[in-house]
């Protein structure tokens, strides 16, 4: 399946939380209602916000204080501190009240009080495969002041205290602008590390705990393998697009995804993930092993560029389907092709509406780069797809963007692709875009709520067809992924993009802050986007947005990784 990466001025576009917004105020009852934090609620947060209503005539009191700021329609969303353990907090209006509970977590690693090793602090954790020579590192959490080490095989290692360190917040921390000021005592923590040359499995490694003359031993979980050549095994991508990252885990940054076929040696292993030959982390899940385990290598030489409606395509011959990655800038594209080495003498490349010239590098013996300069500054996505081992590569061309040149009752434009003119109607500026709205969530999944316990799947529906309606006055061909309310994972979203190629795809949502925000700071229109051609629109769009409606700006993100955002 081809899988069309950029999306076409992907921009994912979330109104955050004033809570306090005219959308939902017309499901504002009287009663006192508490729709966040959920009761016995668990954080790692400092402190937590409450999202409620009730009437606006009476005021309301959290632990005897009064909320000072409501909206007209009685909405509140103070966010209070919390204390490590068991929190009570009681909302009262009058005879209405409600108790919560909220537990807060330390989020700091349980330091055993007594000579053992802290429950599930052993790592590796998980099984780990590694080429000899490369670092191989292990922790624990133990008692301050005691001898910690390690025993691999032969070598044993001594683990030392980790006193200094920065504490980093999740990722979600970036919508709060929360930044770690000052290193932290790490108390209890061990960590060493070494180098193990001999190709084998050293099965789990035992950990050695002594403090005032006594002994503790235990296992890792994870076992421990030094790979040999022939352990190195290949495999290729089964997903339509593997999600290549930065390390094993999905808190790492994402990577050009692989398309389906190609093909890598496997070069380390840490649990279910896999580290292929050119360092991107994938899961195994996501690939089959290659009988009889050929390398992954290949050659290539002449290389062809072909125009076709709506896009160039660029041929790229390889023997076998080998790792690929993207980097994007304003006026140009560089494509990589890893495990390759050049024979090429020719390549042909016409006059071309995209592509103005096309250079190329062989930067390392087993990598080439291909830098596409552009003719304009703005891109409108690009295709990655294998066809047997041949690589195509598709440059989007840009839909027809036309210049205004008015003479009586209609509009003459020059398309400024193909250099001839054509009438348009002046009231549909539109007539040769298509645009996807995406309405988040939905079905089951609710998404945020509002103060009156709205359903965020509800109100990103009603903004979509809202926004389907103007597009299409001004005549813009407008697709939905969904028109009802139903259960729609992001993979079929992502299959309705990759079928349709929109020009331009916009998700909607009402987001919800993390459990640390504090939604009388922190509201109004922020705007996510990822790939470069998604930059201009995006920032064009909140723009406006904020200007339009005159409401608070919240911020404009580049959008790396999944932000894991609480719904209630």
């Amino acid at each position: 399946m081809k899988r069309f990466l950029g999306l076409a001025v992907f921009t994912d576009i979330l109104m955050m939380g004033s809570m306090m917004g005219t959308c939902l105020s017309a499901r504002a009852e009287s009663t006192l209602s508490v729709v966040y934090p959920p009761p016995k609620h668990e954080t790692v947060a400092e402190k937590i916000f409450f999202i409620g209503t009730a009437s606006p005539q009476e005021p309301v009191f959290i632990n005897g204080k009064e909320i000072d700021d409501r909206s007209k329609s009685g909405h509140f969303a103070p966010s209070l501190p919390l204390e490590v353990g068991e929190n009570v907090f009681v909302i009262r209006q009058q005879e209405s009240e409600v108790e919560l509970k909220i537990i807060r977590l330390d989020s700091q690693p349980q330091i055993p009080d007594k000579l053992t090793f802290a429950d599930d602090s052993l790592a590796p954790a998980v099984d780990l495969a590694r080429l000899p020579n490369e670092t191989v590192c292990l922790s624990a959490i133990a008692p301050p002041d005691a001898k910690v080490s390690a025993q691999i095989g032969r070598s044993k290692i001594l683990l030392m205290p980790q006193i200094d360190f920065v504490e980093l917040p999740g990722n979600s921390a970036v919508l709060t602008s929360e930044i770690p000021s000052e290193n932290q005592q790490n108390i209890g923590q061990y960590k060493g590390c070494t180098v193990l040359e001999t190709p084998r499995n050293y099965g789990k490694a035992i950990f050695t705990l002594e403090q005032d003359g006594q002994t503790v031993t235990k296992q890792s979980e994870g076992n421990i393998q030094i790979l040999s050549p022939k352990d190195i095994r290949v495999v290729e991508i089964t997903a339509d697009m593997g999600a290549a990252r930065t390390g094993a885990s999905t808190n790492h940054s994402r990577l050009t995804p692989l398309p389906q076929g190609t093909k890598a040696r496997v070069t380390g292993i840490e649990g279910e993930w896999l580290r292929l030959d050119y360092g991107a982390w994938i899961k195994a899940a996501e690939t089959k092993p290659v009988v009889g385990n050929i390398p992954p290598e290949s050659i290539i030489r002449g290389i062809i560029a072909r125009q076709k409606p709506a896009a160039t395509e660029i041929i790229f011959p390889l023997q076998i389907p080998v790792p690929v990655e993207i980097k994007q800038q304003e006026d140009r594209i560089t494509l990589s092709l890893h495990n390759t080495t050049a024979q090429t003498d020719t390549i042909r490349l016409d006059a071309d509406p995209v592509i103005k010239r096309l250079d190329w590098q062989q930067v390392s013996a087993t990598q080439i780069d291909y830098t596409f300069e552009l003719h304009d500054q703005q891109q409108w996505g690009y295709d990655l797809r294998y066809e047997g081992a041949n690589l195509v590569f598709s440059l989007r061309h840009p839909p027809e963007i036309l210049s205004p040149l008015v003479f009586g009752s209609l509009e003459y434009k020059e398309d400024l692709v193909k250099g001839t003119r054509i009438e348009t109607d002046r009231e549909q500026p539109l007539r040769n875009i298509e645009i996807l709205l995406d309405p988040g969530h939905g079905g089951e999944e609710l998404g945020a709520k509002g103060p009156t316990g709205y359903p965020e799947k509800e109100i990103n529906l009603i903004i979509a067809k809202l926004v389907e309606a103007e597009l299409t006055k001004l005549g813009a061909k407008v697709y939905l992924t969904r028109e009802k309310d139903q259960d729609l994972s992001l993979k079929e979203r992502m299959t309705m993009i990759d079928r349709l190629k929109p020009d331009l795809a916009i998700s909607i949502h009402y987001n919800a802050l993390p459990d640390s925000g504090d939604a009388e700071k922190t509201k109004g229109i922020s705007t996510f986007w990822y790939n470069t051609q998604a930059h201009a629109p995006a920032m064009f769009l909140h723009n406006y947005l904020v200007t339009e409606l005159n409401r608070p700006d919240a911020g404009r993100f580049i959008l790396l990784v999944s932000l894991d955002l609480h719904s209630c």
